[in-house]
């Protein structure tokens, strides 16, 4: 019987530790791995923390844009080919000899603020275009949808994660633990829990029935309480313009173009479909901004899509707020052309 220094024993305790964690964590990364591949494409993202495929290095002649957002960017409740950056990539490469990658950096609740951290996060895509598409997510307290422009937004959806902010890797199980978590508390109100009391089911993105009409419309008359009611007519382009209420959005847009124009890329600032008389006045004060800052710039433009969709139509808008894939599609076809303009100087 061969008998151990305790010198030894305890390097072989040692060795026993390293390759029994090193076993588990190769494992949780190979589980994180196959959960990513396996929801990437319907309502999940990829390892690298954005929906649809992983994307490689951009290969000469193409044209890479990058669209940031919330979740109406991200295209939730549908899968990511149905998303508007999905069509809008479609839409794009309808002509010979060119070639556009669209990546969907949208992030669920995310707002302006998160923007600026996006673009730094994802700088190694090399993109050439940015769209910025986000409003909603800034009329107030991001979880409760208050209509008072009183509480920035903070919220960065991605950099909750201490792997992602170190290595770009986003882990997915522990989204998928936490939102299982937060559903359980909530008894089932999974949005309820991140958004106050708003509910919104991705099941209603997929089934138009009278039963389903019935629960969307249950969620837009709620969202119509959190956010307030939009205006008919054209009243509201003549009220005066309040810049000082929005101004926290506004820095944060415009900081976020001056990076990207820093960075070489082209802009697209983007209004969402109107959702309230809030909203309005927040984009008055976006508009103005854009125009003092960058109104001599052509690598930015400023495209108003308020009134591209009408969101009161839950046939359009299935939530009161994000879009079915025909809308989408709608969105996505509005964008065609001002791409193609603001890279007419880069072409």
């Amino acid at each position: 019987m061969i008998r151990l220094t305790a010198r030894r024993r305890f390097a072989y305790a040692l060795i026993a530790v390293v390759l029994a964690a090193t076993t588990g964590a190769l494992t949780i990364l190979l589980a994180d791995i196959y959960l990513h591949f396996r929801v990437q494409n319907l309502a999940g993202v990829n390892v690298w923390g954005y929906r649809g495929s992983v994307v490689g290095r951009k290969p000469p002649g193409e044209i890479r844009i990058v669209v940031l957002g919330g979740s109406t960017a991200f295209g939730y409740g549908l899968p990511a080919n149905e998303s508007w950056p999905s069509s809008l990539e479609q839409l794009l490469n309808g002509r010979p000899g060119e070639t556009y990658r669209v990546v969907n950096l949208g992030a669920p609740g995310q707002g302006a603020y998160g923007f600026a951290f996006d673009l730094a996060d994802y700088a190694y895509l090399a993109y050439d275009v940015v769209i910025l598409y986000e409003g909603y997510n800034d009329l107030g307290n991001p979880m409760a949808f208050d209509p008072t422009p009183a509480v920035v937004n903070h919220y960065l959806w991605r950099r909750q994660s201490p792997v992602f902010r170190l290595t770009g890797y986003f882990p997915i199980l522990p989204l998928v633990f936490r939102e299982k978590a937060m559903a359980i508390r909530s008894g089932g109100q999974l949005d309820a829990a991140h958004r106050g009391e708003v509910h919104f089911s991705p099941g209603l993105a997929a089934r138009m029935t009278a039963s389903a009409l019935t629960s969307a419309a249950s969620v837009a008359e709620t969202l119509g309480r959190r956010v307030g009611r939009l205006t008919d007519g054209a009243a509201l382009s003549h009220a005066p313009l309040d810049t000082t209420s929005w101004r926290s959005y506004t820095d944060s847009v415009v900081k976020a173009v001056a990076d990207a124009r820093t960075r070489g890329a082209r802009v697209l600032v983007v209004t969402q479909p109107y959702i309230s008389d809030a909203h309005v006045a927040q984009q008055r004060a976006l508009s103005a901004a854009i125009a003092t800052r960058f109104g001599g710039d052509s690598g930015v433009r400023h495209v108003n899509l308020g009134t591209a969709v009408d969101l009161r139509d839950n046939s359009v808008a299935y939530d009161g707020i994000h879009l079915v894939a025909r809308a989408n599609r709608a969105i996505a076809e509005r964008l065609v052309q001002p791409v193609r303009e603001v890279l007419r100087d880069y072409q």
